[in-house]
């Protein structure tokens, strides 16, 4: 890929911009960085095609993952890859400020309305913005800066236990080596937030040896060999000569990777050790992910033995008990099923009890005020739910109680929605309102089933578009043989029993 192209001003000005998905812009960083050496750019489909048959790119650089562009058919078409003044496309953050500009060298079809692109990338503007710019540093930056000699690689990319600081003490004393933590803030779907997380991993940097702390945008290919593999590329790239392990890791780029021997609490003095050094009756062992989610639920501290009382404190913060977090709670089902009226009873329930701020997104007000002209297709629906989800994602966002109460017929947007939640550190609750759809029609208030029947109405789902049931509801509630008043209980005792909100005694 050439690396000497420049575009023009007026070549900017009218080239089409896009905003890439959040693993294609965590890519776009690392390529404009220059921790994807010797790539340049996203992937051709000649690249694409080398890298997946022989881990190699057409000029037979060893490189073993896709990184790849895609983008919308109708979009592509605007481009015309022979032309240099007609193939550029700016590359946007998801705020919409350019990051880049793409010379598009190739495009070919990936499926229906999907084109994949490729070619190299040049900065635009003056770098990213957000928090914690400081630690946004190159490799160049960072290779500059350490000490000659090894230097041990950790990826944090969960916050830093007793367990996890006694083995990176260790193999530090071990190599005689500098530390170098690279904290990852690429694709959602980490246990934390990217801020807490880095917050975390500093509240624990007393208890490393000397350390340097960099924040790298490695998304996750849901795939453990290839985040691997790229975690390994990357670290390279900074200049890590070896890598501790903290999960599957492979060796690559040329450097060495530790797998480290499992640790142990010593009763007797308060250390952790080798665990086979330790006899079983004087071990305790490390706490589960599970376990530590499961105390910061509820609202325990994390035992000292196990965790620093400073990442304590930071995951405390930033996962709250439950009854203090952000959450949204949807509601799906058929027209007439009772989902307005469960969540108008269950948003008075919870104003009653006052502990957090309740916004109640009912489907018909929310057709009316967030998407008005929005008709009844699915792509339409998708829009939708996907503008329903992002307002109550905010809400969570800041420990509000969203409560949603669309149709939502689509298992693929209802997943959407329960993403966008989980990615703001808040709680996502599914309900089902199972009700049949004969009971539905019996019920028939607005006539929309009677009118559907008739032909005079198309698009009525549970007549001529389909009801996908979800299959990983929290909670089922069939209204057919329920009082209004015994399904909002119902709720109210799921979102008690799980800890979203505090069990209440009914009322003299």
């Amino acid at each position: 890929m050439s690396n000497g192209w420049v575009p023009p001003d007026e070549v900017l000005r009218d080239a089409p911009a896009y905003s890439p998905r959040p693993g294609e812009l965590a890519d776009l960083e690392l390529l404009l960085t220059g921790a994807y050496t010797p790539l340049t750019g996203f992937m051709t489909r000649a690249d694409l095609v080398s890298v997946s048959r022989r881990s190699r790119l057409t000029d037979d650089v060893p490189w073993s993952v896709p990184v790849t562009l895609q983008v919308p058919a109708a979009l592509a078409e605007r481009l015309d890859v022979r032309d240099p003044a007609h193939r550029t496309l700016v590359l946007t953050d998801g705020e919409g400020a350019p990051m880049a500009a793409l010379e598009v060298t190739d495009a070919w079809p990936v499926r229906d309305g999907v084109t994949g692109v490729g070619g190299p990338v040049r900065r635009l503007g003056d770098g990213g913005h957000g928090p914690f710019q400081r630690l946004r540093r190159t490799p160049e930056e960072i290779r500059s800066l350490l000490p000659p000699g090894r230097v041990l690689g950790v990826v944090a990319d969960r916050p830093l236990h007793r367990p996890q600081l006694a083995q990176i003490a260790h193999a530090t004393r071990t190599l005689g080596a500098h530390l170098l933590v690279l904290i990852p803030i690429g694709e959602e779907g980490g246990e934390l937030p990217p801020e807490a997380l880095i917050r975390s991993v500093f509240a624990a940097r007393d208890r490393m040896p000397p350390a340097t702390l960099v924040a790298v945008p490695l998304p996750r290919r849901r795939e453990e060999i290839s985040d691997a593999l790229l975690r390994a590329r990357v670290s390279a790239a900074y200049g890590v000569t070896h890598l501790l392990s903290t999960g599957e890791m492979l060796s690559g780029a040329g450097l060495r990777v530790l797998v480290p021997r499992e640790l142990a609490y010593d009763n007797r003095d308060g250390q952790w050790r080798w665990r086979e050094d330790i006899p079983p009756r004087n071990r305790r062992q490390a706490l589960t992910q599970a376990e530590i989610d499961d105390l910061l639920d509820r609202g325990f501290p994390l035992p000292e033995w196990h965790t620093p009382p400073a990442v304590a404190k930071e995951l405390a913060h930033a996962r709250p008990p439950r009854r203090y977090r952000g959450l949204v709670i949807f509601l799906t089902g058929l027209s007439g099923s009772g989902k307005s009226t469960i969540a108008r009873g269950l948003a008075d329930a919870l104003r009653e009890q006052g502990e957090r701020t309740i916004t109640l997104l009912d489907g018909d007000i929310v057709r009316r005020e967030l998407s008005a002209g929005l008709g009844f297709g699915k792509a339409d629906r998708d829009a939708n739910i996907r503008r329903i989800s992002w307002v109550a994602a905010e809400i969570a966002r800041h420990r509000g109680v969203a409560i949603c109460c669309p149709i939502a017929p689509y298992e693929q947007a209802r997943a959407a929605a329960r993403k966008m939640t989980l990615a703001t550190g808040a709680g996502f609750l599914l309900i089902h309102v199972s009700t049949p759809l004969e009971v539905c029609e019996q019920r028939d208030r607005k006539g929309l089933y009677a009118r559907a029947r008739a032909g005079l109405l198309t698009g009525m789902t549970g007549v001529d578009d389909p009801y996908e049931e979800p299959t990983n509801a929290d909670l089922t509630v069939d209204t057919t043989d329920l009082t209004v008043e015994e399904a909002v209980q119902a709720v109210l005792h799921q979102l008690a029993e799980t800890g979203w909100v505090e069990p209440r005694h009914p009322s003299m």
